[in-house]
């Protein structure tokens, strides 16, 4: 897709608002990953699709490029010693300083009254955890918690799914299982990379057989996906950071297939701000708190694969600026007149970048 020759981008917070009945907010995944639907929106006239159909979109010589983080049970119930209720959102494990034997995470914590540093919480599952400050820094957004067990562990025997606050039913087997995507492998996000929700053994297949390549990626998305920007004007935003990781062999194979004429297509806005922050800084590993927005250019994706955005949201944003903000409104026009369904487990899109 070509630039657009439209005027620039608007900067204010209020332009990137859109109204959507709640009934199109998706509260349960499709009974088949691949039956999703799919808005093919590479060119100005999108085609109404079904997921299954993304391979015969693609050809032989490209490259997907999938976000193999795993959602840990993040969500832990519990109380302080005076009894009031109190909700834990483990946002990280941290590392255990040289010498110490506990362990310790960064949580949002939701409690009618904060607990003084020094107290010990009685968790749900028997377990306790003592606050001992807040992180990153004593006037940061999370709480430091430590733990006489280990926290992955605490987790998976008496944490909850961390479904999005969208997402109004308790935690059941259905989201266990489909609130995770087939690749997850590394333990450490505590929201689900959802253009991944989509994929199947069989759709994968599909894609071998075409000759079109895949390779992984690692982004532990934190709980900060889902806060609203609050800045009127975008640019004074604060990003939130996130932990990535670009293998070697995935770097070999993204160099082998713009060689080769094809192309990279990232599935999902995680997929996409890892690889555009490794192209910008260099870096393959460590933090990223990159913020696409308008005026941004890519170097390294081509194509990507997403679910639709929250209004208001970085990753709506981000998305503007990979194929335009008037391309975007007018799918998401398209897509509520056509009673897609929104946000995690919602339908996806295929977008094309806008070419420089």
């Amino acid at each position: 897709m070509s630039a657009p020759q439209n005027p620039p981008p608007p900067k204010n917070l209020s332009d990137y608002d859109f109204n959507l009945p709640k009934e199109l907010i998706a509260q349960h995944p499709t009974g088949t990953r691949s039956e999703s639907r799919l808005l093919d929106a590479r060119e100005i006239e999108p085609t109404d699709r079904i997921f299954k159909e993304v391979p015969d979109l693609l050809k032989s010589g490209d490259l997907l490029i999938f976000n193999n983080t795993e959602v840990i049970k993040a969500r832990l119930f519990g109380k302080k010693e005076s009894g009031g209720l109190l909700e834990i959102l483990v946002e990280r494990v941290l590392p255990r300083p040289n010498g110490q034997t506990d362990y310790c995470v960064a949580a949002h914590m939701r409690v009618s009254k904060k607990p003084r540093v020094g107290d010990t919480l009685l968790m749900e599952g028997g377990f306790k955890a003592k606050l001992i400050g807040r992180w990153p820094s004593e006037e940061g957004p999370l709480y430091c918690l430590s733990l006489e067990q280990d926290p992955f562990e605490v987790m998976q025997k008496f944490g909850h799914v961390p479904l999005p606050p969208y997402v109004e039913h308790a935690d059941n087997l259905q989201d266990l299982r489909r609130y995770q995507s087939i690749f997850a492998k590394y333990p450490g996000a505590v929201a689900a990379p959802t253009a991944s929700l989509h994929f199947d053994p069989e759709l994968l297949e599909a894609f071998t057989k075409k000759g079109i390549k895949t390779a992984q990626l690692t982004l532990h998305i934190g709980a900060g996906t889902f806060q609203p920007v609050k800045t009127e004007n975008i640019d004074d935003h604060k990003m939130h950071s996130e932990w990535y990781s670009i293998p070697t062999e995935t770097i070999s194979a993204i160099q082998e297939c713009k060689k080769n004429g094809g192309r990279v297509v990232a599935v999902g806005t995680t997929c996409v701000r890892s690889l555009e922050s490794w192209a910008l800084g260099g870096v393959s590993s460590g933090e990223t708190d990159i913020f696409i927005r308008p005026g941004f250019h890519f170097k390294v994706v081509d194509l990507m694969i997403t679910n639709f955005h929250l209004p208001k949201s970085t990753l709506l944003m981000l998305v503007s600026a990979f194929t335009s903000y008037s391309h975007i409104f007018n799918l998401y026009k398209h897509a509520i007149k056509k009673r897609y369904r929104f946000f995690s487990y919602g339908d996806a899109m295929l977008l094309e970048r806008i070419k420089d």
